[in-house]
């Protein structure tokens, strides 16, 4: 009973989760990157004002080399995820130099109304399996820093010290924490800088370390460090030949599912 029951979970399709769309882009290209949003997806965006810190002789590697940047986060259903990427490098040209990165983030909830409204979107649309990353799959991940205002500098510099080539940083402020405070031990400055770094996972750890001895949370900076899984990038040209390779997997696999949906037919 229970094997039957196991047999007919594999047979089912995937559940078409939200996921959560990263881009950093120029400030002349939001509208662009909402249209191309729009046409290939339904995606829910909130947009912050970033600031660039790579230097010039390496941000081309980022495509953050504009100091002034849109940030944009956007909830989209999985099943969108390859045309969105596919999208996203061909409308925007993020193949280019300087022109920005985009990459999708793996989430373990969401508000069920938006979670619910998307997936009705998407009601119709599958989610191919070869596509689906894991942690064995993964090359990036994303380091989050958040420092007291005017420590962000400080915190390039070290990350830079331990082989990141650049990062983005958004201007925010603390809410009303005096309950988490009492448990950390250390009273939070108002006024904050996040700091983005995106970096291959190899480098991630030495990275963390750097900032968390110049700007950690027992430093003057009071800097709180974590880091995020990163699904697929566009924008990277070192990932161009890996994406194509998975585009590849998925024309495929969408083949194979054509051919028996056809015989079936025939029958």
């Amino acid at each position: 009973m229970a094997e039957k029951e196991k047999q007919k979970k594999a047979k089912e399709p995937r559940q078409n989760r939200t996921k959560l769309l990263i881009s950093i882009v120029n400030r002349s290209d939001e509208t662009l990157l909402k249209s191309t949003l729009d046409d290939c997806s339904v995606a829910l965006s909130v947009a912050f004002a970033g600031t660039g810190t790579a230097r010039s002789a390496i941000l081309d590697y980022f495509g953050i080399g504009e100091t002034e940047k849109t940030v944009v986060f956007s909830l989209f259903p999985e099943s969108d995820e390859d045309l969105l990427i596919r999208e996203i490098r061909a409308k925007m040209s993020l193949y280019l130099v300087g022109r920005g990165i985009s990459f999708t983030v793996p989430l373990t909830g969401v508000s069920e109304i938006i979670a619910n409204g998307l997936a009705k979107a998407s009601a119709k649309k599958t989610v191919v399996e070869s596509l689906i990353m894991n942690d064995e799959k993964r090359i990036y991940d994303l380091i989050v820093c958040a420092v007291d205002s005017g420590s962000s500098d400080d915190a390039m510099e070290a990350a830079r010290s331990a082989g990141a080539a650049g990062g983005t940083i958004l201007h925010a402020r603390m809410l009303d924490n005096k309950k988490a405070e009492q448990f950390v031990g250390i009273s939070l400055a108002k006024e904050q800088e996040i700091l983005l770094i995106l970096t291959k996972r190899e480098g991630k750890l030495a990275i963390m370390q750097a900032l968390f001895d110049r700007v950690g949370v027992k430093t003057e900076a009071g800097g709180i460090i974590f880091s995020l899984p990163v699904d697929r990038t566009v924008g990277i040209g070192a990932d161009e030949a890996d994406e194509a390779a998975i585009a590849n997997d998925s024309n495929e696999e969408q083949s194979e599912k054509d051919k028996k949906e056809h015989g079936m037919k025939n029958d």
